[in-house]
């Protein structure tokens, strides 16, 4: 452990990824500790400890803002409204025709894309940090707040949000792994001290049987996400201006989980979506809390089933079966016993179908599975969100594909990789 450790050290440019990486998340860390004007934190603390988020469907957004939506500081909406705006432009690039073409544009469409991104992300935070501003502001929260205070809450969240959003995309480009992952990864791990001490004060079945949950947990994650579906692949010889290029064999690794753990955030995010309607009206929140509680059975399937459905449009993203086959063609690849084209692109299909459905099966079990687990031997609210199936898929995947992208690195300077 310690040998590829030193490794990574060594070279010059991970050194400054990691570097970079880390005081990105370390300035995050501070910020979510940093109030928005005008709070009483007092009352903010009363309405959260005395129901207001316990148990509720704020529970879970204050776990994905890093405890800053239970400060409500200036990251308090965390970066949930990035992660919405792209879930609807990915629907959107598939049902209308001009985002799909911008898609097939390559860097110049994408970059095009991302903008309307940012754009729908400032509009959604803006949203949502109205709907706060009010429900706190009903609850007691901000009991002094006038028209321009309001405002200035308002324009200090979504300008919160909006400098999330550039430092995820500061660590995509400068750091290590996917920027956006890394900041609900971080935030997950802040709420884990409290986790773990909410299961060394628990009961004793709690203490006994939650370190084998999550070593199962961990350990399924892995041996799924790690497990590939091989397809060989065949390679002509073809003819490059004087030269002729001999040909080869190699293979396709497709995953069993090729969606990751997105479909995880984006059904968090989806969830989350009626919470910030019910801010706008109290009672509503309060119908939210009584029956779509994240504990509550239909929170859980609602959960489970939008995993599964977001697990086979994120593979159809990542994964177009049909520009695959015309790839391999184009550069003189085929599958052995399989005809290049058409029949390519149905094979591809029929073995993406066949690995998404236990992948999507999987990723829903483990994030359900553990919670119902939880609840039935009572443990407490803390455990429940810091140490549960979703908070532990999410965790570990995102360290999984972090080291992937490290393993590159060193594998490209002839370091011996992390992963075995």
């Amino acid at each position: 452990m310690f040998s590829w450790l030193s490794n990574a050290w060594r070279v010059p440019e991970l050194r400054r990824r990691l570097l970079f990486t880390a005081g990105v998340l370390a300035v995050y860390r501070l910020g979510s500790w940093v109030p928005a004007p005008g709070v009483n934190q007092t009352a903010l603390a009363q309405f959260f400890g005395h129901g207001g988020g316990s148990g509720g469907v704020l529970q879970l957004l204050n776990l994905f803002s890093g405890s800053a939506l239970s400060r409500f500081s200036l990251f308090a909406l965390g970066i949930m409204p990035y992660v919405t705006a792209s879930i609807i432009f990915q629907v959107l690039a598939v049902a209308v025709p001009s985002l799909e073409r911008l898609q097939k544009e390559g860097e110049a469409g994408y970059a095009k894309i991302t903008q309307y991104t940012r754009y729908l992300t400032v509009v959604l935070a803006a949203a949502q940090s109205i709907g706060y501003a009010f429900l706190f502001k009903q609850s007691g929260v901000l009991q002094t707040a006038n028209t321009g205070r309001m405002m200035i809450i308002v324009l200090t969240l979504t300008g919160g949000t909006t400098l999330l959003m550039w430092m995820g995309e500061q660590i995509t480009k400068r750091g290590i792994g996917n920027g956006i992952s890394l900041l609900i990864f971080a935030s997950i791990l802040a709420y884990a001290p409290a986790g773990i001490s909410g299961w060394i004060n628990g009961g004793t079945s709690a203490r006994l049987f939650f370190p084998l949950v999550a070593l199962g947990i961990v350990v399924s994650v892995v041996f799924v996400m790690e497990g590939q579906r091989r397809i060989p692949i065949q390679y002509a010889r073809r003819q490059l201006g004087n030269r002729q290029t001999s040909g080869g064999s190699t293979y396709m690794p497709l995953s069993v989980v090729m969606a990751g753990v997105i479909p995880i955030i984006f059904a968090a995010a989806i969830l989350a979506v009626p919470q910030t309607l019910g801010s706008f009206k109290p009672s509503w929140n309060i119908w939210l809390t009584r029956n779509f509680s994240p504990t509550g059975w239909k929170y859980l399937l609602a959960e489970a089933l939008l995993i599964i459905m977001m697990t086979y449009f994120y593979t159809s993203v990542v994964f177009n079966p049909v520009d695959q086959a015309d790839n391999l063609r184009k550069y003189n690849g085929y599958i052995p016993g399989i005809r290049p084209g058409p029949p390519t692109a149905a094979y591809f299909d029929r073995v993406l179908n066949r690995l998404t459905f236990p992948g999507a099966l999987f990723l829903a079990s483990v994030a359900v599975a553990p919670s119902i687990f939880i609840a039935q031997f009572h443990f407490n609210q803390a455990t429940y969100r810091a140490l549960g199936g979703t908070s532990v898929l999410i965790v570990v995947g995102v360290a999984l594909q972090t080291m992937r992208q490290m393993e590159s690195q060193m594998v490209m300077r002839h370091y011996e990789g992390f992963l075995r």
